[in-house]
């Protein structure tokens, strides 16, 4: 190879390698603000990082990449405002980029703290578990100003009514205070098939999580689990089917499901933990009643402190129509 030639080939493997650098991520230099303060490094960078594994986050912080005012820390270090964070370059998941629709839903309250909407039925809370998105990336994508945005608590995907997000971390943090000192007074109406006795019944069963070996996530009572409490009020009547107002004194996952059905009372339309023959033929209309295609649960109060002003706040959803509609077929009997 002569002179020439050679010169030609390191000259453009310099363009290739000056084009390749620059496609790579950067080390990032984040400054903390007010509303990112105090939670821990690695709760921050998961938030962040996203698509990026959880486990490649972790490796970073351990190897002492990830720098505060440029020292070394841990995991558990919490953020300061005006905190300087390095956050290197990360491994994303190797996955297809799924776009997220943005989309607004039904506005119960807002301000510049809260954020309450009216969640149908069917739509998850957010992603996961082979669900590309869900009610908080699509209010992300509706709202890319918004700096912050967050769940305070969760709705399983098969039920509707009240979902509250927080718009500051000063608000989550407030708002997560009161649950766990129980002071979130949170109600849903659920229906019930059978001979229900009592006018106030207290159930207290602890509740143990578990996943199939499909992969899905299930919960059982069991002696070794969380105690649970939910107090169920009777409103209403409706021949077969029982009308009930449910009041969590805990917040377990699939609390008022298995507390229903592990009493012998699953809920109408549950299909996880309900009759699945029953359920069945109620997907279409019959005698002396109406179809009804979902589970029949709707949180339909929330009581709370407000998190910036300590005034007492009351939001209330209707029943969702295809709920109602069931019940007026129930009533016209």
């Amino acid at each position: 190879m002569n002179d020439l030639a050679r010169l030609s080939e390191n000259d453009t493997r310099s363009r290739a390698d000056l084009a390749e650098s620059s496609n790579r991520p950067a080390v990032q230099w984040l400054t903390i603000d007010s509303e990112q303060a105090g939670q821990r490094i690695d709760n921050f960078l998961l938030r962040i990082c996203k698509g990026v594994p959880k486990s490649h986050v972790y490796q970073v912080l351990r190897s002492g990449q990830v720098r505060v005012n440029k020292g070394r820390i841990d995991a558990t270090y919490r953020l300061v405002e005006g905190d300087m964070v390095r956050v290197p370059p990360m491994r994303m998941a190797e996955r297809e980029h799924t776009h997220v629709p943005a989309m607004e839903f039904a506005i119960l309250f807002e301000d510049e703290h809260l954020l309450i909407i009216d969640k149908p039925a069917g739509v998850a809370v957010h992603g996961g578990s082979g669900i590309s998105h869900g009610v908080i990336e699509q209010l992300r994508a509706a709202r890319p100003q918004a700096k912050f945005l967050e769940l305070v608590h969760r709705l399983d995907r098969e039920t509707s009514g009240i979902l509250m997000l927080a718009k500051k971390r000063s608000a989550l943090t407030a708002l997560h205070e009161q649950i766990r000192e129980g002071l979130i007074d949170k109600r849903y109406l659920a229906l019930v098939h059978g001979q229900w006795m009592h006018r106030r019944q207290h159930i207290k069963l602890p509740l143990f999580k578990y996943t199939t070996p499909e992969g899905e996530r299930r919960v059982r009572v069991q002696s070794d689990g969380q105690a649970s409490h939910t107090v169920f009020n009777l409103l209403r009547k409706y021949g077969e089917f029982v009308l009930l107002e449910a009041e969590l004194k805990t917040g377990r996952t699939h609390q008022i499901r298995v507390h229903l059905a592990s009493s012998g009372f699953p809920i109408v339309g549950d299909e996880k933990y309900g009759d699945f023959a029953f359920n069945r033929q109620l997907h279409k209309a019959a005698a002396g009643r109406g179809a009804l295609k979902r589970m029949f649960l709707h949180a339909w109060t929330l009581r709370f402190q407000h998190p910036a002003t300590g005034s007492e706040l009351s939001i209330e959803s209707s029943l969702a129509p295809d709920c109602q509609r069931f019940l007026d077929s129930l009533t016209n009997d």
